[in-house]
């Protein structure tokens, strides 16, 4: 039921005109709330956000790929870049022969993080991880560390006993020797100015059980 109370102090002259406007309208929006309510569109669905996805074939585009990921961390070289494309290269040509494996992370169907590792020649059961690298744009979503854990079960696979890390000491690379030490890796050894005076090299190492 509606209830209507009209108050006073309203011009005579026109009091009718509006109180039939007034009516009207009350009743087209009475009957309107009556009419059985449209069905409201149906609301566009979301697309997922992508999911990573791992694998361990290197392709041929993977070796822009992994240049465009090492030169975007600003941490390496031209020469440094050239040699990371270099090793992906000599996956594809020779198989697992080059002594190179590799895991690669994808996203959206862009790679956005790799580890390259393999044994150490002359060596039994001593494995080196070369490259481990991820676009700074996707960092800090454990990516790094999942490239880990599947580059280590990896080499376990492959009866690896103690997986070795190189590094530099200096201060730039401050975060990187942190992550190392974070997983569980230890200094094995230091060898100050080794790629130039004032850049030692670090050595982490960490026995597999």
């Amino acid at each position: 039921d509606t209830v209507v109370v009209q108050e006073g102090g309203y011009k005579v002259r026109t009091l009718g005109t509006n109180a039939r406007r007034f009516f009207i309208g009350l009743a087209d929006g009475a009957a309107q709330a009556r009419a059985k309510p449209s069905k409201p569109p149906r609301p566009r669905a979301e697309r997922p956000p992508p999911q990573l996805e791992w694998r361990d074939a290197a392709r041929p585009e993977d070796i822009a790929a992994v240049g465009a990921i090492v030169a975007s961390t600003d941490m390496f070289s031209a020469d440094e870049v050239a040699i990371a494309e270099e090793l992906v290269q000599e996956r594809i040509a020779r198989g697992p022969v080059s002594g190179y494996e590799f895991i690669f992370a994808d996203l959206g169907g862009r790679t956005v993080g790799y580890a390259c590792f393999g044994p150490i020649p002359g060596a039994v059961d001593r494995w080196d991880l070369y490259w481990i690298c991820v676009r700074p744009d996707t960092q800090r979503g454990g990516i790094g560390r999942e490239l880990m854990k599947r580059a280590e079960a990896a080499m376990t696979t492959h009866g690896a006993k103690r997986i070795y890390i190189d590094t530099a000491d200096t201060e730039k690379y401050i975060p990187t020797r942190g992550f190392y030490r974070s997983i569980g890796y230890k200094i094995a050894a230091q060898l100050p100015d080794f790629y130039r005076e004032g850049d030692g090299k670090v050595i982490f190492m960490k026995a597999i059980a």
